[in-house]
């Protein structure tokens, strides 16, 4: 897959870094490559669950911003990007203490872009990843709206 914009990298760390919500989880952008994009977060006891996990929305939230970024690396310059509809299966508890979520392009488009992702938690040592969730999301390209910027 080839990116649209030859700065697309700086252009997926800018806007990623102006997201409140990632910020809010303390998720930050670990790689961006054309059509792949990794977001690693820790486990926070003010984002879990009833019994001590990562809450799935909050799950969701990060893996959600891995397959926007990965869809937005191959947008042009001027674009925007915004999230139409995802699924996720959840497939065992997010316990951490690290999580990576992945966003990877299966079907890039002008407009509408299928992403899969996936979210592994991370042992303390890093090995060992086990994958937790999975996701197919259906991202928009958008330009030339008026309150949406890129």
């Amino acid at each position: 897959m080839q990116a649209a914009d030859p700065d697309f990298a700086a252009r997926v760390r800018g806007s990623f870094e102006r997201q409140a919500a990632m910020r809010t989880l303390g998720a930050t952008l670990e790689s961006v490559e054309q059509g792949r994009v990794v977001v690693a977060m820790s486990h926070r006891e003010e984002f879990t669950q009833q019994h001590g996990f990562l809450h799935a929305g909050m799950l969701s939230a990060a893996l959600d911003s891995a397959c926007g970024y990965a869809a937005f690396s191959l947008m042009p310059a001027d674009a925007a990007v915004l999230t139409i509809e995802f699924k996720i299966n959840l497939l065992a508890p997010a316990r951490g203490p690290r999580f990576r979520f992945e966003g990877q392009v299966v079907k890039p488009g002008r407009t509408i872009s299928v992403v899969d992702g996936r979210a592994f938690e991370l042992g303390a040592d890093g090995a060992s990843p086990k994958l937790i969730a999975t996701m197919v999301a259906t991202v928009m390209s958008v330009s030339g709206r008026g309150g949406i910027h890129h």
